[in-house]
């Protein structure tokens, strides 16, 4: 009887050891992954965006590290054209710099009148091109975050 009950007792044991080893590992995870989200956050320059749109100028002010440009309600910054994709371009931020990317849109995506076929650098002041709308970049300091 007393075999019986030192193999529960191991067992349970060892389980408990196994659930606290779990539980500091997805501590550990957790706590990186919010420190890296804390500095993904802390780098990003904001950004200002204006377009010509059919009711009027339209600016969206935005500091996360990335945004969608497209006619999607999900969008960042959302473009009301029929010339451009639901998800049509994204700007990402990264190795200090950001960065334009075309999603797949049908009409294309174009950087200062040049296609964009691969991720490229974008600067403040650079004029982007979805479908028929072009939209303006603008970098603001950091110091004035939004």
């Amino acid at each position: 009887m007393s075999a019986i009950i030192l193999l529960i007792l191991r067992i349970a044991l060892a389980t408990a050891l196994y659930a606290f080893l779990t539980w500091v590992l997805v501590t550990i995870w957790r706590d990186l992954k919010n420190q890296v989200e804390h500095l993904t956050a802390n780098q990003t320059i904001p950004m200002r965006l204006s377009f010509m749109a059919e009711e009027g100028p339209k600016e969206f002010r935005l500091a996360k590290s990335e945004i969608i440009l497209g006619r999607d309600g999900g969008c960042d910054c959302l473009i009301n054209d029929k010339t451009v994709s639901n998800r049509h371009a994204c700007l990402s931020f990264h190795h200090q710099q950001w960065w334009l990317e075309d999603l797949g849109s049908t009409n294309g995506t174009l950087l200062n009148q040049e296609s964009v076929a691969s991720p490229v650098v974008v600067t403040s002041g650079d004029l982007i091109t979805c479908g028929k709308i072009s939209v303006t970049i603008h970098l603001e300091n950091q110091r004035n975050e939004i």
